[in-house]
């Protein structure tokens, strides 16, 4: 009777190491998956505040292109997030007081993954952008 039980959990362990040998690959792949779509909506967020502080710099009078650009950096140095900045219009001496201007701050997702090379975002490009007024006199 004893020999019998002995045999039964043997069989039950063999059999618990193979469901486990079928299902955590798949639970990798979504853990491994939720960190990387966890990552990329915090960059997105961070890339939205980025712009959006970079488009407030543009509305003063005495905002140029390159102060824009290091103000965005700035705030996303601390996070490792190296981003493109494009300002319309490009010239921002030039811009009427009234006149809309936008900024858009754009990074690579490759680049920002903590995983490696993503399966959902490989090659593709997170951006932000805001529009506002430039202050008038």
């Amino acid at each position: 009777m004893r020999n019998r039980i002995n045999k039964r959990r043997q069989r039950r362990k063999g059999a618990a190491l193979v469901e486990f040998a079928v299902v955590a690959p798949v639970m990798i792949l979504f853990t491994m998956g939720l960190i990387d779509v966890g990552r990329m909506t915090m960059v997105k967020q961070m890339l939205i505040n980025a712009s959006r502080e970079g488009a407030r710099q543009a509305t003063l009078l005495d905002a140029s292109t390159d102060s824009i650009k290091s103000e965005i950096a700035g705030q996303l140095a601390n996070s490792g997030i190296k981003a493109t900045v494009t300002t319309t219009p490009t010239n921002l001496t030039g811009a009427a007081p009234g006149s809309q201007v936008t900024v858009t701050v754009s990074a690579s997702a490759d680049q920002v993954s903590w995983t490696g090379a993503s399966m959902f975002m490989s090659g593709k490009t997170l951006s932000a952008s805001t529009t506002m007024r430039r202050e008038s006199m």
